[in-house]
């Protein structure tokens, strides 16, 4: 018996428990090739920057040290935040939180004070210090095994991971710590919100749109952290202003943020970009904010009611960027805007009576979204009712609070309930 346990105990380091409940298994005996769930989960992704330099002036068995040393100081951090870790690269990691996204960010911000405590025993040592990247995303994902009959794996798929990789490696361009998914940043409590910015827009492989991502910069240092919260509006409209290409406004306004914050280095490539285009007109940037959405077979799920009340939702979101940008009267603005907030709550409503009814799996998650959505687009109404704010900063707003978002969901999670009715 005691060897059992001891047996037990070993699996428990290669297959976490937490996966094989996941997996509806008491334990890894009853693992099969191709088992397999599918849920809402947040991944991260984490790796060492500059690995490969460092890694060539050590020998191999300082290299195995140096990984193990710093990859235990990160798992029970994992652990404790009810994360699962799905792999190790080398010096990178890849984990799951199935819980919430709440508890993936507040694993990266742990991680990150965390590698402050390791980088000064390093230094006390002797030894070089090490800067890490975090990304972070939110969406379905396939949890399951992969493989042959002689080896298998537990891996997840889904092109929530490819994003999260993608943004991974973007804080790489951006000289940051830790980076986010709009789908992350929307599912995320407001006290987490407060210390997130948007960054950019980037095309992933498949996807029709942009996806929004955001910089959370709660694990700056406290003068850099201060800074970015007193500039964070003046940031985000300096980047509205280069998104629709309105450099010579956006070089301005990031000009401002610099002077208010010279650590703010974003702020410093939005900047060079801008200087960039403004001397040899190469643009660095999405330039699909200029081209209209408009409704069309994409969009369609051959569900007449929830088809219906989509083109509604999307139309009135198109139509009420037409009213910012013709500057139309507040009045006009603001009963529209509570429109389409009304509109959003029936249409919801109505959808999840329709996917309740059929008893969709995913009927929880699906919820969760809507209900994000409704917390977001309320957050940001008085920006968008503002007329002291300039009309490109709240088309930017009603595009990257409103109009993506119904897109990205109805391109994706609603897509997917009609893969289910199809089955």
């Amino acid at each position: 018996m005691r060897d059992i346990r001891k047996l037990i105990s070993s699996y428990d380091r290669f297959v976490p428990h937490k996966l094989l409940d996941l997996l509806n298994k008491k334990d890894i005996t009853e693992i099969k090739l191709g088992d397999q769930v599918e849920q809402m989960l947040t991944i991260l992704f984490t790796d060492i920057r500059g690995f490969t330099t460092l890694s060539e002036e050590l020998t191999p068995q300082e290299n195995f040290n140096f990984i193990n040393s710093y990859l235990s100081q990160m798992e029970p951090i994992i652990s404790v935040n009810d994360g699962i870790i799905d792999k190790y690269i080398g010096d990178a990691i890849m984990a799951i939180f199935p819980e919430s996204p709440d508890s993936a960010l507040a694993c990266s911000l742990q991680m990150l004070k965390q590698l402050q405590h390791y980088n000064e025993g390093r230094a006390r040592a002797g030894y070089q210090q090490i800067d890490i990247g975090i990304g972070l995303n939110t969406g379905l994902a396939m949890i399951g095994t992969v493989g042959g009959y002689n080896r298998m794996d537990g891996t997840v798929i889904s092109d929530s991971v490819n994003l999260c990789a993608r943004i991974e490696s973007l804080t790489k361009v951006y000289g940051l710590k830790l980076m986010i998914g709009e789908s992350t940043y929307h599912s995320l409590s407001d006290e987490y919100k407060k210390y997130a910015r948007f960054i950019d827009r980037v095309l992933v492989k498949g996807k029709y749109k942009p996806q929004s991502i955001y910089e959370v910069f709660a694990g700056d240092k406290e003068s850099v952290r201060k800074g970015k919260l007193k500039t964070k509006g003046k940031f985000e409209e300096a980047l509205a202003h280069f998104h629709y290409k309105n450099i010579e406004t956006a070089r301005i306004l990031l000009t401002t943020c610099l002077a208010a914050n010279k650590e703010d280095l974003p702020a410093r490539i939005y900047l060079e970009r801008c200087e960039n285009y403004l001397e040899n007109g190469t643009y660095e940037g999405s330039s699909e904010l200029s081209d209209r959405i408009t409704w069309g077979d994409r969009f369609i799920l051959n569900h007449d009611i929830i088809d219906s009340q989509h083109q509604e939702l999307v139309d009135a979101s198109i139509k009420l960027i037409e009213y910012i940008e013709n500057e139309k009267e507040s009045f006009e603005i603001n009963g529209l805007i509570r429109e389409i907030e009304e509109s959003a709550r029936i249409h919801f409503m109505t959808e999840e009576e329709i996917l309740d009814s059929t008893d969709y799996p995913l009927f929880d998650y699906h919820k969760m979204q809507h209900e994000a959505f409704l917390a977001s687009f309320s957050s940001i109404i008085e920006e968008l009712n503002n007329p002291s704010l300039s009309k490109t900063f709240r088309m930017f707003k009603a595009q990257i609070f409103l109009l993506d978002w119904l897109v990205n969901h109805t391109l994706k999670e609603d897509r997917n309930y009609r893969k289910y009715l199809d089955t």
